[in-house]
């Protein structure tokens, strides 16, 4: 099995329909495999989304609530998908980029590199490695610093800004175009080197025998995306492409799934037993021998800590998205890659107004969520349908053990993890680099 990932990317490919971005080789992995239109992370920043990707549980299960690189870890129990095939006698390896630990040792790869996240350092590694691949299954991950904060000129060639799709939640400015061009830039030069992987897989016949799964971890690192529990916050680009050889069709699957059930699904499709403690659930079936039943009629979101202590929660079905924002906050608290980015100074004067308690969404009327149904003029029809989604989010919040801090403690708890980072390495000017050296990490090569 071969997983890549990315930092940051949203659904901002063709596939998806964002005809403006140039995404060849991945629009064509999705034309030869399964995409997903409705997979959403569970949480809207890295370290938490990705700990659920790799564990099949919720952060509140795993322990990985906040930012890896802020000190939050793991709970000793945790085992990734790396250790779960180790122990059914699969090779492990990792390139690149990881966000879930600030110790990779402790991910369970057999081998890991995460000197050095670039996409073309990984695939140089990577495509050495598939060349001499194990006798026995593996895994190898590709973990890309892009798409993440900043995009560089002189490593990204920016898209003319004239052909960029400005989204609804933006305002249309010069600037604003500017910032998405760099964004396309490096989409287009990581999805070449995603193709210089899969013409690697290609050239040693290991594509007729090998799993490939692209994902990313949360949304763009735009005002109103990263960070926030709306759709372009939480949604995710998620592309399964079977084994050339096993007979699979492609297909669009357009059901709910959340980052937890990307590990019991795995296990399920590769005949590997699924843990008691895993949070998901497997969707294997449905994407073998589709039509099915769906496997699920919601999906669950969180937010706790990012920059700062900020907790959301919200459940989202095919028809609704209801938010609880259980702490007085502005209606955008941005981190601070996207406050210091262009479109985070232009939204900044919009986002000052206070965050309503409760947030309801007609996502077939209104799929951008602009208009929340529980304001001033809230009909009993929202009303009723608030409630049965407050009820369902209770329930689940019950089931998981999510307890959310006091206003007084979640913050003291937030001023330890994130004021600390700042006293070691200071304010970050732009964002995390690319070099794990730079970022503290300790045995960042393990060969």
């Amino acid at each position: 099995m071969l997983i890549v990932h990315w930092h940051d990317l949203g659904r901002y490919l063709g596939a998806y329909g964002h005809a403006d971005v140039s995404s060849a080789r991945l629009d064509q992995l999705a034309a030869d495999g399964i995409l997903f239109t409705r997979a959403h992370a569970t949480a809207p920043l890295c370290s938490p989304s990705r700990g659920s990707l790799f564990t099949g549980r919720y952060p509140q299960s795993n322990g990985l609530v906040g930012l890896a690189h802020h000190g939050w870890e793991y709970r000793p129990d945790v085992r990734t998908l790396p250790h779960l095939l180790s122990e059914s006698g699969w090779h492990t390896a990792l390139f690149g980029m990881q966000h879930e630990t600030s110790y990779p040792a402790r991910l369970g790869f057999d081998e890991f590199d995460v000197s050095n996240s670039y996409c073309e350092y990984v695939v140089a590694q990577a495509v050495r490695w598939l060349q001499h691949p194990p006798t026995t299954p593996f895994l190898l991950t590709a973990g890309f610093f892009e798409t993440h904060r900043p995009y560089p000129p002189e490593r990204y060639t920016p898209a003319d800004p004239d052909t960029v799709t400005v989204p609804d939640y933006l305002p249309d400015t010069a600037e604003v175009r500017q910032d998405l061009a760099e964004f396309y830039g490096a989409i287009t030069v990581a999805d070449a080197a995603v193709g210089e992987l899969l013409d690697t897989l290609a050239a040693t016949g290991l594509d007729r025998t090998t799993w490939v799964v692209f994902m990313t971890d949360h949304g763009p690192a735009l005002p109103r995306a990263k960070s926030t529990l709306y759709d372009a916050g939480t949604g995710i680009a998620m592309i399964v492409r079977p084994p050339t050889g096993a007979g699979i069709e492609p297909h669009v699957y357009d059901e709910l799934f959340s980052g937890v059930d990307l590990v019991p699904t795995l296990l399920d499709v590769l005949g590997v037993d699924i843990p008691d403690d895993v949070d998901g659930i497997s969707h294997a079936a449905n994407l073998l021998k589709p039509p099915r039943p769906p496997v699920r009629t919601e999906v669950y979101t969180t937010k706790t800590y990012h920059d700062s202590f900020d907790p959301i929660r919200a459940v989202r079905t095919k028809d609704y998205s209801y938010i609880e924002n259980y702490a007085p906050r502005p209606l955008l608290d941005l981190p601070w890659d996207i406050a210091d980015s262009a479109p985070g100074r232009a939204m900044a004067p919009k986002a000052r107004d206070r965050r309503p308690d409760r947030e309801l969404y007609d996502l077939v009327a209104d799929p951008s969520e602009s208009r929340n149904l529980l304001r001033a003029e809230t009909t009993d029809k929202a009303e009723a349908i608030a409630n049965d989604l407050a009820l369902l989010l209770n329930d689940w919040r019950q089931k998981t053990n999510d307890v959310i801090p006091s206003e007084f403690a979640g913050t003291r708890i937030s001023e330890r993890y994130t004021e600390t980072y700042l006293r070691i390495h200071g304010r970050p000017a732009e964002s995390r680099s690319a070099i794990a050296a730079d970022r503290g990490i300790e045995d960042v090569r393990r060969q």
